[in-house]
């Protein structure tokens, strides 16, 4: 059993995601600051912080409960990254990390309620 949400790889990617977003959004136009690239970054922070609010409670399916919105999340981001593509904000490697990453954190997330919910 893990000490703290800490010690959980799922939260400990979804951390590096928030700051590949920062650093694909910083060279987004100014005129998207309160726009896209905030709902992107918004989006991103809600990824580890409904996994740390869902592993601190004390029922098992509170904590899926906040993992499915932390993918939720996920996939919000990941529509607000096509449409930050189609518009033409991003470049190709900077962008390119953030997908793997962000694919690669879903991917754990579904496998976490998965895990925690096996009728599911």
């Amino acid at each position: 059993m893990l000490n703290s949400y800490k010690e959980l790889t799922v939260w400990q990617k979804s951390i590096d995601l928030i700051l590949e977003i920062y650093r694909l959004t910083d060279n987004f136009p100014r005129s998207e600051l309160y726009g896209l690239t905030s709902q992107m970054r918004r989006a991103a922070v809600s990824i580890p912080s409904n996994i740390a609010e869902g592993y601190s409670r004390r029922h098992r399916q509170e904590y899926i409960q906040f993992i499915k919105v932390a993918f939720g999340s996920g996939a919000e981001l990941e529509t607000q990254i096509i449409i930050a593509k189609r518009l033409g904000f991003t470049s190709g490697f900077k962008v390119e990390g953030a997908e793997n990453l962000l694919s690669e954190v879903m991917k754990m997330l579904n496998k976490l309620v998965t895990t925690l919910d096996p009728s599911r």
